[in-house]
């Protein structure tokens, strides 16, 4: 069942203290160059580095635990997530994660302590494998965004970002499997126009709109490790279309400069899929009403630095 406003509000009550309320960024309409205010959300100052946390202690902490502990499939983040939760419940966790996954994510879920497979060209292949390692086991698995207490974890997000920003009326999120703006869009019901973005090379929930059900999209480009699902969520889904106001493509090259432009203005250091609710915005993919007041979620930021310090990120 998908998660809805009550929901959500429990796992904020639930996860408090484990998570950080991160940061907004307020810029004014002339700082960059859009002609209308932008804040950004800054959720790569989460722990673990990305949002992700907040949905994998929300599951954590709703399920009665085997000893076998907790299992996962993921990009990178999640897997960060989940054995960044566990580390910090004791409890034992396994990560699977296909080989694209960066050397910066291997390298978090690492000190965390949690066992590490790599395997697989993709997240598909990569969650197929750690379900079978579920059935041997019979760890409590940990699903990246198909799962009602995993998005209303990632909703707490929104209610956040509405809190902080009372008079945000557009919020730019970016889309893997959908279980973060699954449970965004799901806080806001309409109240707020929750916009979807998405890699060109990445159009999961994209392609699932213009179909009416979750159907199997390409996976492919610099931001597949974070948001490459193939297909997004069942659960997730029915909230995505009466709740998302609209979504859009971004290239990869759009996604680049929205990197170098958070280093260059604001020294921070966003992942590709952390930059791509940005990029909609400056490469025009989506352009905002004129009294507007324009949220964005910057939502990773496990990444490799020295390309975007160096201005290499762009060659």
């Amino acid at each position: 069942m998908a998660p809805g406003p009550f929901d959500i509000e429990t796992a904020a009550a639930r996860i408090a203290g484990r998570v950080r309320h991160t940061p907004v960024l307020r810029l004014d309409a002339a700082e960059l160059g859009l002609g209308v205010p932008v804040v950004l959300k800054l959720e790569l100052l989460q722990h673990a580095g990305s949002f992700k946390p907040r949905g994998a202690f929300n599951r954590i902490l709703s399920a009665d635990l085997p000893k076998a502990g907790v299992i996962a499939a993921s990009g990178g983040n999640h897997g960060a997530a989940v054995a960044y939760a566990a580390q910090a419940l004791g409890i034992p966790a396994e990560i699977f994660v296909p080989e694209i996954t960066g050397a910066a994510k291997l390298a978090r879920i690492g000190s965390y302590g949690a066992r590490l497979t790599r395997i697989g060209a993709n997240y598909a292949e990569a969650y197929a494998a750690s379900r079978l390692r579920q059935a041997e086991t019979g760890a409590l698995e940990v699903h990246a965004y198909d799962d009602a207490d995993v998005i209303a974890g990632q909703g707490t997000v929104g209610r956040e970002f509405a809190a902080d920003v009372p008079d945000m009326t557009h919020l730019l999120v970016a889309v893997g499997g959908g279980g973060l703006i699954g449970g965004i869009a799901a806080w806001f019901a309409g109240r707020v126009q929750v916009v979807a973005v998405e890699p060109e090379a990445c159009p999961t929930l994209h392609t699932a709109l213009q179909a009416g059900q979750p159907v199997g999209a390409a996976v492919g480009g610099i931001a597949a490790d974070s948001l490459g699902a193939r297909q997004v969520g069942q659960i997730m889904f029915p909230i995505a279309r009466a709740h998302v106001a609209q979504s859009v493509l971004v290239p990869d090259a759009a996604i680049r400069a929205a990197q170098l432009l958070l280093w260059d203005r604001m020294r921070l250091i966003a992942e590709p899929g952390g930059a791509t609710a940005l990029a909609a915005l400056l490469c025009g993919a989506w352009v905002p009403p004129d009294d507007a007041c324009v949220g964005v979620l910057v939502c990773g930021g496990n990444t490799d630095p020295t390309g975007i310090v160096s201005g290499d990120i762009l060659s």
